[in-house]
């Protein structure tokens, strides 16, 4: 297999350098942990100013509201979302967004993929209790009932599900896997209940949808729902890549700038070799990991080797965030195990990004079929 190109287009170097400002700007720290305390867990004024750069809209087709770029193109401003913790639904409606463009029908699109590109928050629901990663595991169910289907089941990890005004669900229709269209009428009061999490700047919910009756008319095409679940897996390993490897650039900064200035024993923590070697190779793994997700970004369209380039890049930056991540809360010593060391919100956002979209343990195991099966 050919090495992809892995310099930037001039798309995303205009959008990474707007991204790099904008996060920083809108996304500091304090806000960051103000948020975690909110009732909502993002700045509803930052999301309208997000849809208005046309974030929202990047890789939706112009013909249905949208820039007409690619999922290339998102990747640099997810990237620095995830190195600023900027909390939002971005990432849930763009894979929403991903999954109608995939599997959804002529009317489907041309109904919501206009709004999502304007700013409506979306969301998927796609996780089960039995923690199963392959998409294609479905128990939650919908069963025919004239024009009708009766949904019964409960999904888990629905990020960002009390924003969305769209979530998209997996069910199991005939004994296949189908994708049916949640507006928010469509689910009833207490249907979402909010989890709690280990990342306390996202906001998750499980859903429960027994009782929800939809038209049949909401249902996705069925003859594309295991390309669609394959292309929203790919999507949303994408973006956990992008916001992992930002969210290691961004502990590692923070973990340097310490051993700048920390003393002990009369000299500056980071002349110590014991702590210079252990973040330099973070730093070095970081690099490694930022290349491989760029690669992906660059070949994500390409039917094959795309699948390979992704599934490299989520399983090195699970392992190269996680590591930075826990580095950082040693490195600070005891305060590096309070609530008020930043090191510590990296760590457990690393940790559920690793329980999204399949650990690194497990995209290893896939790229060994791909590769050698």
């Amino acid at each position: 297999m050919e090495f992809a190109n892995l310099g930037y287009s001039e798309e995303q170097i205009e959008l990474l350098d707007v991204a790099v400002n904008f996060c920083r700007e809108k996304s500091p720290i304090d806000k960051v942990r103000a948020l975690m305390d909110s009732e909502t867990g993002y700045d509803a004024a930052v999301w309208a100013e997000i849809a208005a750069l046309g974030w929202t809209a990047i890789a939706i087709p112009e013909e249905l509201g949208g820039v007409g770029l690619s999922m290339a193109e998102v990747v640099p401003v997810a990237e620095q979302m995830g190195r600023r913790l900027m909390a939002s639904p971005f990432a849930a409606s763009t894979i929403a967004a991903q999954a109608l463009i995939a599997g959804g029908r002529d009317e489907q699109k041309a109904h919501w993929l206009p709004k999502i590109a304007e700013g409506m928050a979306a969301s998927m629901a796609l996780y089960e209790p039995h923690g199963d990663w392959d998409l294609s595991h479905v128990t939650a169910s919908a069963a025919s009932d004239g024009d009708q289907l009766r949904l019964s089941g409960t999904k888990q990890f629905v990020q960002w599900a009390q924003a969305a005004q769209l979530i998209i669900a997996s069910v199991s229709l005939n004994g296949k896997p189908a994708l049916v269209l949640l507006a928010q009428d469509d689910i009833p009061a207490g249907a979402l209940r909010s989890e709690s999490i280990v990342d306390e700047t996202r906001r998750s919910c499980a859903l429960t949808l027994d009782g929800i009756v939809v038209p049949v008319s909401q249902l996705l095409d069925s003859d594309k729902a295991a390309m669609t679940l394959a292309h929203i897996d790919m999507t949303a390993a994408l973006l956990q890549s992008a916001e992992m490897c930002g969210g290691a650039q961004s502990v590692i900064d923070y973990t340097v700038d310490y051993m700048k200035t920390r003393t002990q024993f009369g000299k500056v923590i980071g002349s110590y070799q014991a702590l210079k070697h252990p973040i330099v190779n973070a730093y070095v793994e970081y690099e490694k990991a930022r290349s491989h997700l760029y690669s992906a970004a660059h070949s994500f369209a390409d039917q094959g080797e795309g699948e390979i380039a992704v599934r490299m890049a989520k399983a090195a930056a699970d392992k190269t965030y996680s590591h930075a991540a826990d580095r950082a809360v040693q490195f600070h010593g005891g305060f590096g195990f309070t609530h008020d060391c930043d090191a510590g919100l990296h760590r457990r956002a690393s940790i559920f990004a690793a329980s999204q979209h399949g650990d690194a343990a497990w995209h290893r195991a896939k790229l060994a079929d791909l590769l050698l099966g």
